[in-house]
């Protein structure tokens, strides 16, 4: 397979200009400022947003602008900061979605729409994979990978859009040796489909991340059997009925299956799930509801604290309140946990990775990529690129800063819509996208 490393910022022909334009980016873009479209984007573009910055919502008048898929570019450019470049490690994918890196450093890629995991081991001096293989097929919309225990694994647990399932594993293997056993079953699985998963540090707990199966509970109907308040007596804050049971949440097992429990409600999609590793907190990146305008609701990257709800479908951002369910949940006014880092209005974020290795500058370590996968819902596109999340001593700062972009062509077409983000063993950064099935190693060499 040919390798096509992308002209990036950091290549001595664009070094100069980008690091002009890394400078000036360094003012901090807020309030209707960080409202800007894929135009604006580039590295080193901070934007800083806040509860307040909320513009009143429009129901009824978004905008309906998906994208017009467009191939890659012979000639496509990525943009990155200085001393960063991109290569790419594999092409002609049909659905590569989440990433993880095993403990020998290979790569496991849920390819969803083929419903299978894909493996690969790249060499020791770049992005060419030198072995690759498929692990597991007959799988049903994969999309989180799990590794079990997390350092020396024997399982590697997969979640499908219905099930979460574990394949014995052994170190270096690119196919499973054996079939999957099922370790959570009847996991509703409509609409939203994407489950991720993740470890706590200690590998006793299983996390689970389980979507909305609408935009903002259509079906769930006004009220449970024997109302409101009879139902929120023994369940937790803000959990779901009808239609909506036992979804917009996540949940926490044994890695048996076991001891099933709700961490958190009111997270409409948590399509993105991962543990910091400087605290052990559990983190997951959210995509909003849609149909308010087009800068409402924020998207969210946060810490889930365990018994809180996020505000779906009754609110938003902490106590604004979704028009459309006006007045029916006041008992939750003021209990919806505002997220810690704000973002774009429907920049759709699916992956996150905390990056602890030791390739990039110093001043990367302990903060977090995010992968957008752009919108469809706003009037001018945005999202379709990386964001690097800034954390001071283990805490959000709440700004987030561009770090990869080039990924769309002009205001209706788009090649690339990144979907995993991942640290690779040297410390590199792989990056998915979903637009042309392919996959991509970020490296640091310098200025």
């Amino acid at each position: 397979m040919k390798i096509l490393p992308l002209v990036a910022c950091g290549v001595v022909v664009f070094a100069a200009g980008c690091a002009v334009a890394f400078a000036q980016e360094q003012n901090v873009l807020k309030g209707k400022a960080a409202f800007g479209d894929w135009r604006a984007d580039r590295p080193g573009a901070v934007r800083l947003i806040r509860p307040q910055d909320l513009p009143e919502p429009t129901p009824g008048q978004s905008a309906s602008n998906g994208p017009g898929r467009a191939q890659m570019p012979k000639n496509a450019r990525l943009h990155l900061p200085p001393g960063f470049s991109a290569e790419l490690v594999a092409s002609g994918i049909r659905n590569p979605r989440a990433v993880r890196v095993a403990p020998n450093g290979d790569l496991f890629v849920a390819d969803s729409r083929a419903d299978q995991v894909r493996v690969y081991r790249l060499g020791q001096n770049g992005a060419r994979p030198v072995e690759q293989g498929v692990f597991a097929t007959g799988l049903h919309q994969p999309y989180g990978i799990a590794f079990h225990p997390p350092d020396d694994p024997k399982w590697v647990y997969v979640a499908n859009s219905d099930s979460v399932v574990r394949f014995p594993y052994k170190d270096g293997e690119l196919k499973a040796s054996g079939g999957p056993e099922t370790v959570v079953a009847d996991i509703p699985a409509s609409h939203h489909w994407t489950r991720d998963i993740a470890f706590s540090p200690d590998g006793k707990t299983l996390y689970l991340s389980v979507g909305s199966g609408s935009n903002i509970a259509e079906d769930m109907g006004k009220a449970p059997k024997g109302g409101v308040e009879r139902w929120a007596r023994d369940k937790p804050l803000g959990y779901a009925w009808g239609a909506e049971q036992g979804r917009a949440e996540v949940r926490a097992y044994d890695p048996d299956g076991g001891n099933g429990r709700v961490v958190a409600t009111g997270l409409r999609n948590c399509s993105g799930l991962t543990v910091q590793p400087a605290t052990g907190a559990l983190w997951c990146v959210v995509n909003e509801r849609d149909e308010l305008g087009n800068d409402v609701p924020f998207e969210y990257a946060t810490a889930v604290q365990q018994g809180a709800f996020y505000g779906w479908p009754w609110y938003y951002i902490g106590s604004h309140e979704d028009p459309r369910h006006a007045g029916e949940r006041p008992d939750l006014k003021d209990k919806a946990t505002v997220p810690d880092v704000l973002m774009q209005a429907h920049s759709a974020p699916l992956g996150i990775a905390f990056y602890e290795g030791g390739q990039f500058p110093a001043e990367y370590k302990g903060d977090a990529f995010v992968a957008l996968h752009g919108s469809w819902n706003r009037g001018k596109r945005t999202g379709y690129k990386i964001v690097r999340l800034r954390f001071k001593d283990g805490k959000p700062t709440g700004e987030y800063e561009d770090f990869m972009t080039g990924f769309v062509l002009s205001d209706s077409r788009v090649w690339g819509r990144p979907v995993g983000v991942a640290v690779a063993k040297d410390g590199s950064l792989i990056v998915t996208e979903d637009g042309n099935g392919t996959i991509w190693r970020v490296s640091y060499k310098g200025q």
